[in-house]
């Protein structure tokens, strides 16, 4: 149900996972959280996360494995593991700093957002920007999850909340596109356009409104209908759709990332990121509180 962020099988696990989880954050909201010497490598580079992560943006994956492959010997504290598991929440360390991970799981539902997914990961980044602890978003996120039950449990003003807690973090915050980031869902998992401070790129991103056989199909849908051989038509405005506005350069183009960058360097680029953001400072509206959506 979500209310509970953490539960173990006996007390000794429990008490050492509070130990744990107390290490990853400050005594207050003054403070920064606590850094410490890591002996993991910062340039370490990421080898197997090529063969973690199938080219094919239909084939699932654990995002846990990428997770894991980035930070500081492979530790991470993850919340709500068993709840709106579509979406990843953990406290990790990147060269001893402690970040908070927001990422989509392929694993489960695809890694779309629902209603759940939007509220687990609004609360996590919400309680990021309370401790000063640096949010990291890696998506590959299809969009959001159609049905009516969806939308009569107010989809869109849940995906709202997680919307505002993003624009209204300001620590810093770095997004990571894996492979797919697709329509609304991309727009509200750290885009550039509501103020992530960098953005980076795998070469096999795919940042559309829809994917390519879906978007072919309403686009060319007069072209194939009138073709004499509609399927071999489909097929060839795919990849021509493809070709022209889904290749591995089309979002930096238009600058919608920072960097295509290589993932192998995936940890050392985010390090390096962290450290040229260390000093970001960023002045709220002065008001009580915001009007946050429900």
């Amino acid at each position: 149900s979500g209310v509970a962020h953490f539960a173990y099988d006996d007390e000794e696990t429990c008490l050492e996972e509070v130990r744990y989880l107390l290490s990853l954050l400050p005594q207050n909201n003054r403070e920064n959280p606590p850094r410490v010497a890591s002996e993991d490598p910062a340039d370490r580079t990421g080898d197997t996360l090529l063969d973690l992560v199938p080219a094919d943006g239909n084939r699932p994956y654990d995002m846990r494995k990428v997770i894991e492959e980035l930070v500081d010997d492979g530790d991470h504290l993850e919340i709500h593991e068993r709840w709106a598991t579509n979406i990843i929440c953990a406290l990790a360390r990147l060269d001893g700093q402690v970040v908070g991970i927001v990422a989509n799981q392929p694993q489960s539902l695809a890694g779309v957002l629902d209603i759940e997914a939007s509220e687990k990961a609004a609360r996590f980044i919400q309680m990021c920007d309370a401790f000063n602890i640096p949010i990291i978003t890696l998506l590959d996120v299809p969009g959001f999850l159609p049905g009516v039950d969806q939308e009569h449990g107010g989809i869109i003003r849940h995906g709202a909340k997680l919307l505002y807690a993003y624009c209204n973090a300001t620590v810093p915050r770095i997004s990571v596109i894996l492979r797919k980031a697709y329509g609304g869902a991309y727009i509200v998992m750290d885009s550039q356009s509501i103020g992530a401070d960098l953005t980076y790129a795998w070469p096999t991103n795919e940042i559309a409104v829809m994917g390519a056989e879906g978007a072919a199909n309403v686009i060319f849908r007069k072209q194939i209908a009138e073709a004499d051989d509609p399927e071999a038509m489909r097929a060839r405005m795919v990849k021509e759709y493809k070709a022209e506005l889904m290749h591995p350069y089309y979002a930096a183009e238009r600058g919608l990332i920072d960097d295509v960058i290589d993932p192998v360097e995936t940890r050392s680029v985010l390090i390096k990121s962290l450290a040229m953001l260390a000093t970001k400072h960023a002045d709220l509206p002065s008001r009580k509180h915001g009007n946050p959506p429900q």
